[in-house]
């Protein structure tokens, strides 16, 4: 499965980047409706406890009068102190990972008019400490541009899709010792839903907010990411940004819901 996502999303790069040289070589001037932005948000303490928390995120979208396409790829690690007692009642601190995850997807659509496309997706995601500990999916649907105008932009994908997951280990404590136990992997039939919207508040501050869907018998996973984006230069700006992460069907002792706060630097290309 990993495989087959990996190939989908360089297909639909290579689909994309040719796309893109077509249009440089019928006008050399454009860059074929391509942008892009990178963040970026670190934060360290040390002293009475030491914590380390990384976090970035890259994407790259493009629309132009046949394509409307986009990449991404994120990346989340903390590191934080915690205090233990091992196996002779001795209290100890140690320096643990508390979250590692990372993801990246793509999405292509090709155009059929000003307002609807037809569009190809696919999103793989990796959780050491979430509810799956990886899940991938492939859809292909229908998207269409409900509102853009000078200050708003906002635009719904729908359709089916085939998706895979492994649920988290599952602890098992026996004779008072915990050993983790794998679980099986899991596919279904899903419905992929996507709702994106950007706000234009001011000349230099942008809300945008993205909601998707991926609704299967078995599980389904909601996740909504808003942020506001305060320009600083014409490439630099500050984002708050919050996350919120939702699985239907977990594990005993897992949580259904994870939330994530960013303060980041933006970088724009």
């Amino acid at each position: 499965m990993k495989k087959t996502l990996i190939a989908g999303l360089l297909l639909a790069a290579c689909a994309s980047f040719t796309a893109q040289a077509q249009d440089a070589d019928t006008n050399p001037a454009s860059n074929g409706g391509w942008s892009g932005s990178g963040e970026f948000g670190f934060a360290s303490s040390t002293g009475n406890s030491r914590s380390e928390n990384i976090n970035a995120k890259l994407g790259l979208s493009q629309e132009n009068e046949q394509w409307k396409n986009n990449f991404f790829v994120d990346a989340l690690r903390s590191k934080s102190q915690q205090t233990i007692v091992d196996s002779n009642g001795n209290t100890l601190k140690q320096f643990n990972t508390t979250a590692n995850r990372y993801d990246g997807g793509a999405s292509v659509g090709l155009k059929l008019d000003p307002r609807s496309y037809i569009v190809g997706a696919a999103r793989y995601e990796h959780d050491d400490f979430g509810a799956n500990l990886w899940q991938g999916i492939v859809s292909l649907g229908y998207g269409y541009i409900a509102l853009k105008d000078g200050r708003n932009e906002l635009s719904f994908e729908i359709g089916p899709g085939y998706k895979r997951y492994r649920p988290a280990d599952l602890e098992v404590v026996t004779g008072g010792v915990v050993t983790k136990e794998r679980q099986p992997t899991e596919s279904e039939m899903v419905a992929r839903g996507l709702a994106n919207y950007k706000y234009k508040l001011t000349e230099n501050t942008a809300f945008e907010d993205t909601f998707l869907m991926e609704a299967g018998s078995k599980n389904t996973y909601l996740q909504n990411d808003a942020g506001v984006a305060v320009s600083m230069t014409r490439k630099l700006a500050l984002k708050v940004g919050f996350q919120v992460r939702h699985n239907s069907d977990v594990l005993p002792g897992t949580k259904k819901t994870d939330t994530l706060t960013t303060t980041n630097l933006v970088y724009s290309f």
